[in-house]
């Protein structure tokens, strides 16, 4: 479906429909996980901004098809052979301008979790409204395992979300991943589904909200300038972890396993010339 009116490269990353005044945005690249290449982001950031404009959608509901909700930004769609320079404020820019995006949503939004989430999927979708989850979710956070700093403003977010020491958990070395029946227990979630009642559950919630008015907010008590200034922070410092070596080597060595020569390839030479190129970044 294609309520919104996005064009035909668009719809194939993402499918819109209304009903009720509810806009459903579902990620629909089940082969790919739902990973979120520049295509794919390029999809869902058209259909929320149009979403914004339109008089006949109160409320948002963001959701995948197929066995996972997201794997997450895809590096090897994203990362191109560049300048170092340059590359590090792509990276700033790309990052700051995501989050961005889900905190100037301005109706209601609703994220219902499909499957296993990963990163920036995770994140996100803790700006949002509310998020309910099948389950047979889990949500993993590989920041430690990557060598990058959080983002998503989960920072300053997570941790009133969840408490600090379960923030920690997800976030730090221990690389926790909660399940569904774990993440509703520590506030990451605010209720389960059974997989085939997902989309109806999310549907009757949204409903609520336009017959309640319900506006835009975020959970925990955070402040829409205080996310701001959190992912503008985190987006620089993201920016230097991923010109930093060990996160070099590790992106090297995954690509090249799984046959992506050509982004691999960038990261292996951003290695042998860093002892050059980093004095001038």
């Amino acid at each position: 479906m294609n309520d919104l009116g996005l064009t035909a490269q668009q719809a194939k990353y993402c499918t819109t429909h209304i009903h009720e005044q509810v806009l459903t945005i579902t990620m629909n690249t089940p082969a790919k996980l739902n990973g979120w290449t520049l295509p794919m982001m390029e999809s869902f950031r058209a259909a929320f901004s149009k979403a914004a404009d339109n008089d006949h959608v109160h409320a948002i509901i963001f959701t995948g098809t197929g066995p996972y909700f997201s794997a997450g930004v895809n590096l090897s769609s994203t990362i191109k052979l560049m300048a170092p320079k340059r590359l590090k404020a792509l990276i700033t820019e790309m990052n700051q301008a995501l989050f961005d995006m889900f905190l100037a949503i301005p109706k209601p939004i609703l994220v219902a979790i499909n499957g296993p989430a990963i990163g920036a999927s995770v994140t996100s979708a803790t700006l949002c409204n509310h998020i309910i989850a099948s389950s047979n979710a889990t949500f993993l956070l590989p920041f430690a395992r990557l060598g990058v700093p959080p983002e998503g403003c989960s920072s300053v977010h997570l941790p009133k979300l969840i408490g600090a020491d379960n923030a920690e958990r997800m976030m730090g070395p221990e690389g926790w991943v909660p399940t569904a029946q774990e993440a509703v227990q520590i506030g990451l979630i605010q209720g389960i589904s059974k997989p085939e009642q997902l989309l109806a559950d999310a549907q009757a919630i949204a409903k609520e909200w336009v017959r309640n008015g319900t506006p835009r907010a975020f959970m925990a008590g955070s402040e829409k300038a205080e996310l701001l200034a959190a992912n503008q922070a985190e987006s620089i410092a993201l920016g230097n972890a991923f010109l930093a070596t060990p996160f070099l080597n590790g992106q090297a060595k995954f690509l090249w396993s799984k046959k992506k020569y050509m982004p691999a390839l960038t990261f292996y030479l951003l290695v042998v010339t860093r002892p050059i190129w980093k004095y001038f970044l």
